[in-house]
């Protein structure tokens, strides 16, 4: 295996929240049970991948991870605080940040963790959000947790937040369809700011990887699309899980591409994948969606949400 396909892989993050809930637009298997877990997080720790992606809203995730981690491991878990939607941040809100975040610790049964992100960014956008940010920021003086930060969806809230607050990581979706983060220049001022991305929705749920001719009936508008460039890719000689890898890893500014299994041969696909090395040379913005109703899979109206590669 070169040293490019080493580094790729050690750039994959292993989203979790299969692990707590059912998810995904394409998973069939529902909740990831406690024995395969053992077995993803043995693969990834094997094949070097460090980051594990978790939140407070993953159901039972945290503590799923508490009880399959050794008590010494090398992964740099990356959890989120539980949504607040208040029109004004308080000072209560804040001390609920601190206290489940102690919970989380103790879900996780680790006395620190590698990042702490802000689920919802209108929560740090609101009146008094700069409290939510202090207490993180004590957090972090205190050595619980490395790096503070923010989970976006839209270039808006990233103008925003860097204004606001000098924040560490940020987690973004970006995708072969939802590309706005990249065209718009976002992910390039963010790494000019010095801030570490991480990238999720790198299937976009799954979607990019189902078979077109299966898609539920609210995808319709996308088949065509779909197969278009499931057509482009194969033609090439590539896989679509290696299509869909290529374009997230091969963004230098990209620090961790999530990416969420259900499974460990799922895990054992999508790293063979990455050692394969191979590269089409495919022009992926002609593959671009404009459309929110496609590619921010909060406004699909679909009947169930499961796992992600599943």
């Amino acid at each position: 295996m070169g040293s490019d396909a080493v580094s790729k892989i050690t750039r994959l993050g292993l989203g979790t929240v299969q692990f707590g809930i059912d998810y995904g637009v394409s998973n069939q298997e529902g909740q990831t049970p406690p024995d395969e877990i053992a077995r993803i997080l043995e693969l990834s720790s094997h094949a070097g991948i460090r980051v594990l992606d978790t939140a407070m809203a993953y159901g039972d995730s945290e503590q799923v991870l508490g009880l399959s981690l050794p008590r010494e491991h090398d992964f740099k878990i990356v959890t989120k605080t539980e949504p607040i939607g208040h029109a004004r941040i308080t000072r209560r809100d804040a001390f609920v940040l601190t206290t489940t975040f102690q919970r989380s610790l103790q879900h996780l049964k680790s006395d620190r963790i590698y990042g702490l992100l802000v689920h919802q960014a209108d929560d740090l956008l609101a009146d008094g959000g700069e409290l939510l940010f202090e207490a993180m920021e004590k957090l972090r003086s205190q050595q619980l947790v490395e790096k503070i930060g923010v989970s976006v969806y839209t270039g808006e809230q990233i103008d925003l937040i860097l204004d606001r607050y000098p924040i560490n990581i940020v987690q973004l979706p970006i995708n072969i369809f939802d590309q706005h983060l990249l065209s718009g220049g976002y992910i390039q001022k963010l790494k000019e700011a010095g801030v570490e991305i991480h990238a999720r929705s790198v299937f976009l749920q799954g979607l990019l990887l189902m078979n077109p001719a299966s898609l539920p009936p609210y995808f319709e508008t996308v088949k065509d699309h779909l197969a278009k460039f499931h057509n482009t890719v194969l033609a090439s000689g590539q896989s679509v899980l290696g299509a869909a890898l290529d374009f997230v890893l091969g963004l230098a500014q990209i620090d961790s591409a999530i990416v969420g299994v259900c499974s460990r041969d799922h895990l054992a696909e999508i790293i063979s994948s990455v050692e394969s090395g191979e590269i089409a040379e495919i022009d992926y913005s002609q593959f671009a969606l404009d459309d929110e109703n496609i590619t921010n899979p909060a406004n699909w109206k679909v009947d169930q949400y499961e796992g992600e590669t599943c």
